[in-house]
């Protein structure tokens, strides 16, 4: 009888031992800026096990995220409730199957409950490092895995249709979840004139204007600056992956601290964030051609202030001038001359 060489074999033992796919559970965050950031780290996870079933657990906002990621079979959307019933009906859900693999980087205590071959769960840490460095330390990684997007070509002909060619798209994102990290409208509009005007550096470039639905009011006064044959209105629009999108086919993103930010770097498009009230240490825009601007004053020196209130929606952004934003994203424009769409 002849040999059986050993890739002959392994076709064999399979037919005959069919080989189980790997079932990994993912749970990322509910909130879209750091859901975006976890990309990088599922995307490790997917090109480590090629052949993984990954389930992955997220917020409702962020869930649009996933809708098209490669080896996610389902994506299980966290609505919160009373008394941590959100994390109850998950544990429901998951605890039925053996998981060769469970991420949590939630910190919960659901991966200690269910039954798991292997775990790795984001540690709480107050390092002064960027959130990333703290998701790779999960899987000990030596480099920063960066933020990607999985856009379907569905998504890349609805963003053909939204913004075709036809000269430089300024992408700007005037809100953010929280009223305090937003930069006054009207210093957005005034940059938006200073940038695209005559004169600019983007002079006669469209302005696409990206938010929520639920930030229009917010959003209202920057779209109404901007002339009508140059603006592209897509506050509560477009959902995330078109989004993303639309971001990778301008020239360049500014905006405030929200996960639109985050989603803008990850699509490799040159991003602007604006920080107040929020540390650019640990959130920053990730990528090349990336950079921030703040505040003159610091991110403890916001929190220290007499009268802060964490309840209050009075922008926190006032202080940080149109000339600074301005400057910084010319800077950020010439640095990136080369990775123009």
């Amino acid at each position: 009888m002849a040999a059986v060489g050993p890739a002959a074999y392994k076709v064999w033992r399979g037919l005959i031992f069919p080989v189980r796919a790997m079932n990994v559970l993912f749970v990322t965050s509910n909130r879209i800026g750091d859901a975006v950031l976890s990309t990088g780290l599922l995307n490790h996870v997917i090109q480590t096990y090629p052949d993984a079933r990954i389930t992955l657990a997220c917020g409702p906002e962020a869930a649009p995220l996933f809708a098209h990621t490669p080896n996610v079979v389902r994506v299980i959307s966290l609505t919160k409730r009373k008394r941590a019933g959100h994390w109850f009906e998950l544990w429901r859900t998951c605890v039925v199957r053996v998981w060769d693999l469970v991420v949590d980087l939630r910190a919960s205590a659901l991966a200690w409950l269910l039954i798991a071959k292997r775990r790795r769960l984001l540690r709480k840490s107050d390092a002064p490092v960027h959130r990333l460095r703290l998701l790779a330390d999960v899987f000990g990684l030596d480099q920063i895995a960066p933020p990607r997007n999985w856009t379907s070509e569905e998504d890349l002909a609805r963003a053909a249709e939204l913004v075709p060619q036809g000269g430089a798209i300024l992408a700007v994102g005037p809100t953010a979840n929280w009223g305090g990290k937003q930069w006054p409208a009207d210093s957005f509009a005034a940059l938006i004139a200073r940038l695209t005007g005559p004169g600019g550096v983007l002079e006669g470039a469209r302005v696409a204007i990206l938010g929520a639905a639920k930030e229009r009011e917010a959003a209202a006064p920057v779209i109404a600056s901007v002339p009508a044959e140059r603006c592209v209105d897509l506050v509560g629009h477009v959902d995330l992956r078109t989004a993303a999108a639309v971001l990778a086919r301008c020239r360049m993103y500014v905006g405030n601290d929200s996960g639109l930010m985050h989603l803008a770097a990850a699509s490799k498009v040159p991003t602007l964030g604006l920080f107040g009230p929020s540390d650019e240490i640990h959130y920053g825009p990730w990528g090349e051609h990336t950079a921030f601007v703040r505040t003159p004053e610091s991110f403890h020196q916001i929190l220290h202030t007499p009268g802060y209130d964490f309840r209050s929606q009075r922008s926190l952004m006032t202080s940080l001038e149109v000339d600074t934003v301005a400057a910084a994203a010319e800077s950020l424009l010439r640095s990136s001359a080369g990775a123009a769409p």
